[in-house]
């Protein structure tokens, strides 16, 4: 019997501070090399707010405050033959260090502005981008 292939559901956190955006470099199962947000799947019987929070202490080691939700998106990998929904928040630094805390998904962290953000983005982010969407401009 063909397992059905269903899209599965990530959620992702623009955490802001100072007028700057945390932005992580992947590696790994997919989009190695591209900067993306803090994140990851969406556990059974987790809600949006605990994954959101939960994935970014796992993977930045920081806590957040004033989380609300922000867009999805719908994205297809093709080269790797994914398909994610992707939930996003957005919130505000709160305390700790930002720092690696999971080096076999994650080689890099770093600020960036949002008028400046690299090069090579996360598929998602890159959706992002071109509708428009900016973190700082949704209601706090």
């Amino acid at each position: 019997m063909l397992e059905e292939k269903r899209p599965k559901v990530g959620v992702a956190t623009f955490v802001l501070k100072d007028g700057k955006v945390l932005m992580l470099r992947r590696k790994g199962a997919h989009g190695p090399g591209s900067w993306g947000a803090p994140g990851g799947h969406l556990e059974f019987g987790e809600s949006i707010e605990e994954c959101a929070r939960r994935e970014i202490l796992e993977e930045a080691g920081i806590n957040v405050k004033n989380l609300r939700l922000g867009p999805y998106t719908n994205d297809i990998f093709e080269k790797e033959g994914k398909h994610y929904i992707t939930i996003f928040a957005i919130a505000d630094y709160d305390s700790g260090k930002e720092d690696i805390k999971e080096f076999e998904y994650i080689d890099k962290l770093e600020w960036f502005e949002w008028s400046n953000l690299p090069d090579n983005l996360f598929l998602p982010i890159q959706t992002l981008v071109k509708q428009g969407f900016n973190p700082f401009e949704v209601n706090r």
